[in-house]
Parts: C-alpha cells; structure tokens; sequence
C-alpha cells in the first residue's frame, strides 16, 4: 500500500459490526494507531479488530490524556503525530483506529486536522456510531416522520442543555458517565425521562440496559455509556 494516513471506525465494539472495507483496509496496512485514555487500560479499539490485522503490523498503542488542558493535549498530539508522520515518510500505511465513527467526537480528528495540514494524502473509513448501535438493541427509533434528533455530548455547559432538552423530540446523550444524575434530573423536567433508556457498552461484555433511569441515581456507570430519549407524544 502506499504511504495513506487512514481515519477507521470500528464501530460500537461488536468486531462484527466493522464495514468490509475497513477489515480490508486493516488487513492490508503497516502501522496501526490505537489509542488508549490511561497508561493502565488496554485499547478497546485495538480489541475489536484485533482478528484483522496482519501477524508482521507494527502497532504503536498511544497514551491520549482525557483532559481539556490544551498544553498536555498539545505536547501528546504532537509526539503521536510524530509517530505517524515518521511511518508515512517511511513509505507505511497507517491506520488510526477509533471507537464509532472518525468524524463524530473523535480522538482522530485532530489528528487528521494535523496530519492534513502537512498534505499527507487521507483517507476516512465511516464505522457505526454508539447511539445506532444502541438504537437497534433496544428497538427505540432514534426518529420517525417530522420528529428531530439532537445528539449531545453531557460534558455540555448546564445553561446550553436545558434549552436543548427543551425543544427536543429526540435525544442521544453521549458521555453520560460523570453527568449521569444531573441529566436524568433534566430529563425529567423536560418530559423525557419515562421515555428513557440508558445503554453500558453496548455489545460488550458486561451490557447494561436500563429502562427506568431511577434505579441507576447515585450509581456510578461505565465510560462507554449513553442515553437515548423520547418526548412522549401528544394525546
């Protein structure tokens, strides 16, 4: 292959769910780029397409810090796209794998943003965002006819949410897993709650499904969760 700098979503965590193309693309690449939140935590992403890789792939597992402190993110960003560039120069394929989809709350998009502003030929492989994924395990449509969906990272300024939640048909709660109560409290103001369901990794082991949000105040949840919402319709 030659020297391409691939963004590829991996999808949701079923390693069934990744696209043909993105396990063609994995298995035929020269460096993969699997991040991972702590220096103590496997990659999940690097878990999911483990089955796909070539025995000889060089995999370089990067540290990407979750902090909103630009100096840290900055000095990290720049030595893994060091990594990248270095293998890219080289001649390698590189493959940066990324839970989801590369384009919606992504780790990979700064790096893309990086390695484009170097003119680097690039290239986006989509993969199956969370909230599909748990849409199709729970049967909830995430929209019919009219209706609206607003997708919502909870990590959002409390004055933005409330005027989101209430105007919205339909919500995708995404990174619930710190705000979890305050947005089960702003679901109900808002009429959303009854009509509410939060998914724990979804398709993984140790899947949580949670239909009545009141049983999950207090509890702590895992990172990889989410919340789908629906206004109750109109008598």
């Amino acid at each position: 292959m030659s020297a391409i700098f691939y963004g590829i979503g991996v999808g949701p965590g079923d390693p069934e769910l990744l696209t043909h193309k993105a396990t063609r693309i994995l298995g035929q690449v020269d460096v993969i780029i699997a991040p991972k939140s702590r220096d103590d935590r496997a990659s999940l992403a690097l878990q999911i397409v483990q089955a796909y890789l070539r025995p000889q792939v060089t995999v370089h597992t990067l540290l990407f810090p979750m902090t909103y402190e630009q100096e840290t993110l900055d000095a990290a960003w720049q030595e893994i796209i060091q990594t990248i560039t270095k293998a890219l120069d080289q001649g390698q394929s590189v493959a940066f794998i990324t839970l989801g989809d590369p384009m919606l709350y992504s780790t990979y998009i700064y790096m893309h943003k990086l390695v484009q502003a170097q003119n680097y030929p690039t290239e986006i492989i989509p993969g199956i965002p969370s909230f599909c994924a748990a849409a199709a395990r729970t049967g909830q449509p995430l929209a019919e006819g009219k209706e609206h969906l607003t997708i919502v990272p909870a990590i959002s300024e409390s004055d933005d949410l409330d005027s989101l939640f209430a105007q919205a048909d339909n919500l995708v709660l995404m990174k619930v897993y710190k705000e979890k109560d305050q947005i089960i409290d702003r679901l109900e103001k808002h009429g959303l709650k009854d009509q509410a369901t939060l998914i724990s990794r979804c398709g993984l082991d140790g899947e949580i499904i949670v239909n009545n949000l009141d049983e999950i105040r207090s509890k702590p949840v895992n990172y990889l969760s989410l919340i789908l919402a629906r206004r109750k319709p109109q008598k």
